[in-house]
This record gives C-alpha cells, structure tokens and sequence, in this order.
C-alpha cells in the first residue's frame, strides 16, 4: 500500500497539472495550488555560545518570521547517539523570531549534563510547520562531583581519563577589517578554518567581530599589484549607520563558508570593541568624519549594540538590548562582562573595555580614569577571589602594555607612553593587579587582541615602576580577517617583556598568504599545564609556551 503523505500529494499534483497543461497547451496556474509552501531557510547558519558546565545559549537567523526550536542529544565521539545511563534528549521550544529581531532567536538551554557532546538540531516553525534544519554540535564544561563525570563525559568522550579531560580553546579578534573581506577566490576567510581544524572545545572573539566603519569593495588592488576580490552586499558599501546597515555587516561575515562551519561546531564567547561602531570610539563622543551623516556616536553605538547582541550567542540576561530605545539617540551602556565556568580547570572573565571608556587623552591624568568603570574593576576582583579553578582567564578586548595611539597625542588603550608610575586609566588596571596580589589569586592568564599581530608578554614588577603585583603573561593574537600592523611599541609601567611578536610586512596588509593572520590556541591538560601556542592563518605555530600551575 502505498504511503500518500503530504509531501507527495504536492508533488503528484503539480506533476499531473503539469501533463495536463502539455497536453492541452495551456500553462497551468500555480499560483493557485494552495498546497505549495515556502518554508522557512536558516540563511546564516547557527551557533552556540557561553557554554559552560551545564547551559549553552542556542542561536540562529530564520528567513522570516518563526518559532525556533531546538532538539538536543547526547552523542559519543563519533557522533552515535547515547543511551542508557548516558542517554539524554531534549526537545525546546523558543522565543518567535520577527523584524525586531532581524528574525533571530535564541534559546538558553540549562541543566545539561556536564562533559557531554551533544548533536543539536536548530529550526524555526511557521503556519507551514517546521522549515530548514540545521545541525550543529557542542560539549559542555567538565564538572567533577566525588571525582567522577556529573554526565557522561567518560562515554562521550570515548572513555578514559578523569573527569577534568584536557580542554581546548582559540581567540582571535579583528575580521574582516581594511576592505579585506570574503575572497572565495583564495577560499573565503581561512583562519576560521584553521582553528576548526584544531577542533576547540570553544572560541574567544576578542572584538571587533565586524568592521562597521571599513567599507568593502568588489576589488582592491595590493601593493605588488594584485588584484583582491571581495563579495559584495548592500550594507558593506558604506560605513554603517542605519540598524539595518549594522545588521548587513553581521549578515556579511555569515556569508563565509568557513565561520558558518566553525560556528556551528565551536561555542562563541563573544567580545565587542571599537569597530562594531567606529575606530577607537568613547561614549559621547562626537565623530569628526565625513563620511557620516550621523555623528553622535552614541547614537551610532545603540543601534551597533543591537545589531551584534541580535547576532551573537551571549547568555547574560541583563545585556538583552531594550527594543524602541535604540532610535532615541541616547545610548544605554548594558552589561556584557561576565563569567563562564569552564569546569575545575578553567574559569573564562570576559571583560568589556569599551561601553564604561572615559573620553580618549593622553592618558596622563593624576586621577583614576575608565577603562573599565568602577562596578566591572569591582565585579572582576570579587569574582577572580571567589574563582576556584585553577586558571583564571582574563579575556580583554585591549591590550595592557602595549602603545595604542589615537592620533599625535590621544591614546585609545590603558597605556600611556609614560614609563613611569600609573596614571590615567592605568590606575585602573593597578588597582586590580594590586587586589590579586593582594588576596593571593594565582594562575591568571590576560589574552586579548586588537593590534593585528601577535605576541607573548611578560608581566613582572623586577623591570615596573608600580611594583604592587605578581607576574603574569599576557598573550595576543589576531587579526583573523583583516590588515596587518604592528609591532607597536610597549608602555614600560607593569614591566613588560616582549617574549615574542611576529607581524606582517608592512601596515595594511591584505590576508592573502595566511601568513600574516594569527589566532591562538590553549590547551589544559589533566595535570593542569596550561600550553599556549600562536599560529597563523595556515595552521602554523609560530611560538609556544607552557605554563605550570601554582599551587
């Protein structure tokens, strides 16, 4: 007996219409089958991000307007689905994807078992029923409870080994900046698929996730004369204004067959800097640039923040954007500094070093200035205290000894050019070292990015003029898709050493070779080494560092 479901009943209509219309030489009507369904695409792939021991925040883009819906299951390693004692499936229901949101959504999963893969499969229903799905995967943080896995991490993970198996993660930050953009000639943005390749358990984004004021054109001509060709789309003709320009950019980058892959398999934890409004933008500040119409960069800054809250997998519920405010030209800085609990091993600080920045200057007032703001340098020291993991990840979107100058005099960054005690908004940054040292916090590791090379730093009050710290290292990398600078000069006041750099030829330029694009990578073992390397866009590693625990 044949089995009619609706799907063939369609089919079977339209192809006998179709004989019919041959046979009588007319054109059948189609318009007029009601039975023919657009369904719902997901146009921009999907995404998890701030995944921790037991949440992950589940995220997707619908072609119109739909009810997400994601289903979970717990998979081995070789993507088999667990059953019995380690078995797990779930099944959620979703806010409705509309215009307000350019039709994204996400979903907060909790209560998931810890250490365990999981197989997602991400869909928005309509009044066709269910559309598109696609599917993704992503582990949870390992958790410990009388030494053993909280929820199968053993089975998932192909057995063997404690419960704190060795983690994996990448950062990087800066892509596609300076008119570099999706060259599907070369292969579309390569250093996402470089760090896929080392299969991370997730990724850091350091900011500048998007270029919102670096238009992108169809060619650009390098300076040995070749020819660079971009995609193209509406929104990246011109810097972004419009909150559907900014929503364009975020768009644009999706376009990349290499992020959609990575993003679907990797957790995000999303940082946002400058560029996802303006180059080296404060609050408040007034644009002196022509090519704006608007210049009230707070302005600008509501609908940025926005855009890439709609499009990132953040899960802290007081950074959701307040939908009918941001057009009133008055910016409404939110949290988005938080915590991720990465198991025994492992807690992640994900700072934001540009909603609370005082005004840029040269950096040398006699009195504390922001770079944090009180309540997040007040956040960061109780939360870093109470951290009982081994290694403390401080993840900042600007570098701390590194020169970055705004202009002749300004500075856009904490340092100050000024070798000499704190000053300006690194008073800040002493205080917070100064409460470390003085509550006994140990194994904190700063990475960040920014400055389009990469480098390791070494931290040590021996070689600073503020002594009140214990050493540490701080490690940067990027860009991932954009111009290369750098080396930048340091700030000599925390005593830094320059351990390694590694920079592009010359300022700007292109990411043809993959030489010139770093991300870095980290592994913790069991035992709690925590080994640093950095490597370009090839998958090289140019410099490695392991670090030992202190106990």
């Amino acid at each position: 007996m044949t089995d009619f479901t609706r799907r063939t009943l369609v089919k079977t209509s339209l192809a006998g219409l179709t004989l019919a219309g041959i046979a009588s030489g007319t054109t059948p009507a189609y318009a007029a089958i009601p039975l023919v369904r657009k369904r719902l695409t997901l146009p921009t792939g999907i995404a998890t991000g701030d995944v921790t021991t037991d949440s992950a925040v589940l995220w997707s883009r619908a072609s119109g307007p739909g009810r997400m819906t994601a289903t979970l299951k717990a998979v081995d390693s070789a993507g088999e689905i667990l059953r019995g004692r380690y078995g797990f499936t779930r099944t959620l229901r979703g806010p409705l994807a509309t215009d307000a949101s350019d039709f994204t959504a996400k979903i907060q999963a909790t209560g998931l078992p810890a250490g365990t893969r999981f197989a997602v499969e991400l869909t928005f229903e309509d009044e066709n029923g269910p559309g598109e799905a696609v599917r993704g995967t992503f582990s949870t943080a390992p958790g410990a409870t009388n030494g053993k896995n909280d929820g199968g991490a053993e089975a998932a993970r192909g057995g063997g080994g404690p419960s704190s198996y060795p983690q994996t993660f990448v950062w990087t930050g800066d892509t596609a900046g300076q008119g570099w953009g999706i060259n599907e000639d070369l292969g579309g943005m390569r250093g996402y698929k470089a760090m896929h390749a080392t299969k991370p358990d997730f990724f850091i984004h350091s900011g500048d996730t998007i270029y919102a004021d670096g238009p992108i054109t169809a060619t650009v001509t390098e300076k040995d004369g070749q020819v660079w060709r971009n995609i193209v789309t509406e929104e990246v003709s011109k810097v972004a204004e419009t909150l559907k320009e900014f929503r364009g950019r975020h768009r644009y980058n999706s376009m990349d067959a290499n992020m959609r892959a990575m993003f679907a398999d990797v957790p995000v934890i999303a940082q946002w800097d400058d560029h996802e409004t303006h180059n080296n933008w404060y609050p408040g500040q007034i644009l002196d640039d022509a090519r704006y119409t608007e210049r009230n960069v707070n302005t600008l800054a509501a609908r940025g923040r926005q855009a890439w809250q709609e499009n990132m997998p953040i899960a802290d519920a007081a950074a959701l954007w307040r939908p009918g405010k941001v057009d009133a030209g008055q910016y409404q800085p939110a949290r988005i500094y938080r915590r991720i609990s990465r198991g025994p091993q492992l807690d992640i600080f994900c700072l934001d070093m540009r909603t609370f920045k005082s005004p840029n200057t040269d950096g040398k007032e006699p009195y504390t200035t922001n770079i944090l703001g009180q309540e997040q340098v007040d956040w960061l020291i109780k939360e870093v205290r109470k951290s009982k993991a081994t290694w403390k990840v401080i993840a900042a979107d600007l570098p701390l000894g590194i020169i970055v100058p705004d202009g002749a005099v300004n500075q856009e960054s904490l340092s100050n050019r000024d070798n000499g005690a704190p000053l300006g908004r690194e008073l800040e940054i002493a205080g917070v070292l100064s409460a470390f040292k003085k509550h006994g916090v140990k194994n904190t590791v700063w990475l960040t990015a920014d400055v389009h090379y990469c480098a390791a730093h070494r931290y040590s009050p021996e070689r600073a003029s503020f002594t009140d710290f214990d050493p540490f290292w701080e490690f940067v990398a990027g860009p991932i898709n954009a111009g290369s600078f750098g080396p930048n000069d340091m700030d000599g006041t925390f005593g830094p050493e320059v351990v390694f750099s590694k920079a592009g030829r010359y300022p700007g330029e292109s990411p043809r070779d993959g030489e010139n694009q770093y991300f870095g990578h980290v592994e913790i073992a069991n035992d709690g080494v925590f080994t640093v390397s950095l490597r370009n866009a090839l998958g090289a590693v140019l410099y490695s560092k392991a670090l030992t625990p202190q106990r």
